[in-house]
């Protein structure tokens, strides 16, 4: 089975009415949404090409970058797409898919494009984003409305956020810093009244939520934890199901199990 995951970053986290209104543009290709109102930003777990150009068009219709503020950084409205190639789907199909959804972004939205994959990291478009990057694909600056766009392909990884109560902002960085490594990509945030370490488990068969809920531990004392979208259901079984429920992890939350359940 070929399967073209597209994990859709939005920065819209607080609107209900907007949230379901894309959420209805694409329903027939959707696994998971997971809103955060802090971050004000949603992540939309979607399957195929069609449904990220979809989402795309109806968030141009109805949101503004410059209305837009919250905590984790941004370009765009449409902030991130990475196409992630699942089961028999190659590396290659997932590449495709990214450049005709970047090329396709240019021309009927004047959105510019920043790819990501091979040539770059995420992290590295957004350290270097409008000083030493200009955008791969289409116009030169950001459309007044939607910003930019970060276009990628990626193997499956896990978005994560581990909570803390009582740490402040700086200690919360340093934490974060501490357990960054190769696997583990990090960010503090101040979400509220509490601190958050943001996780991407960028190779979670090397580190998964639960080796980066004890490398958090190492540190502080942790309120509580929270995947966001979904996780692979070989990660899922690779840690002891006594931990589930304080890693926020089940089985249907994996990607498996919502495309037996559709």
């Amino acid at each position: 089975m070929r399967v073209l995951e597209c994990v859709v970053n939005v920065s819209e986290g607080r609107d209900t009415a907007v949230l379901a209104a894309l959420s209805d543009s694409v329903a027939p290709y959707l696994l998971d949404v997971h809103s955060d109102a802090d971050h004000n930003r949603s992540v939309f777990t979607l399957i195929g090409e069609e449904a990220p150009r979809l989402l795309a068009s109806r968030a141009l219709q109805l949101m503004n970058i410059n209305d837009h503020s919250g905590v984790h950084p941004r370009l765009g409205i449409v902030d991130v797409v990475p196409f992630v190639p699942l089961f028999d789907a190659q590396w290659s199909d997932a590449e495709r898919a990214r450049n005709d959804f970047a090329q396709w972004a240019a021309a009927e939205l004047q959105v510019p494009c920043f790819l990501y994959g091979d040539e770059r990291t995420l992290p590295d478009i957004r350290r270097t984003a409008w000083s030493s990057l200009v955008p791969d694909v289409g116009p030169s600056k950001p459309h007044h409305t939607a910003g930019a766009m970060c276009v990628g392909v990626r193997q499956p990884l896990i978005a994560y956020n581990v909570w803390l109560a009582g740490v402040d902002l700086a200690t919360t960085k340093a934490i974060a810093s501490a357990v960054r490594s190769e696997s583990i990509r990090t960010l503090g945030l101040q979400v509220g009244e509490f601190t958050q370490v943001s996780i991407n488990l960028v190779m979670p068969e090397i580190s998964n939520p639960a080796d980066a809920f004890d490398a958090v531990r190492q540190h502080t004392e942790i309120h509580h934890c929270e995947l966001v979208g979904l996780i692979p259901r070989d990660i899922l079984l690779s840690i002891p199901a006594g931990r589930w429920e304080e890693l926020d992890l089940a089985e249907d939350r994996t990607i498996e199990w919502r495309l037996e359940n559709r």
